[in-house]
């Protein structure tokens, strides 16, 4: 996966491509250096931002307001900023795990 993930001086911020209306919250891969992200929230009234911060928090086991989303507050496509982590300790816990 080839994220594009940049440092920032409060942790790291990367892309994401957020999917409304999903049949359930998961994270499905990477597209075009996006995380791709499906949640079951509408796109309505900040609803799918919300439910964004939400379980990226909870994936990431931190708290919601160490997740912000910098850019993109009315676009599928979206800047998100990580408060106080690094690129490798996101990516462990973004990444699915690849067991045989």
């Amino acid at each position: 996966m080839a994220l594009n993930i940049k440092k920032h001086k409060e942790g790291i911020q990367f892309s994401a491509a957020i999917q409304p209306r999903a049949s359930k919250n998961e994270i499905s891969g990477e597209m075009n250096g996006a995380l791709k992200i499906r949640l079951t929230s509408p796109p309505v009234e900040g609803a799918a931002n919300k439910a964004c911060i939400k379980f990226l928090a909870k994936r990431l086991g931190i708290s919601p307001s160490r997740v912000d989303i910098v850019s993109g507050l009315t676009s599928k496509n979206k800047i998100i900023r990580i408060e106080g982590m690094d690129e490798s300790a996101f990516l462990k816990k973004v990444l699915p795990c690849k067991s045989s």
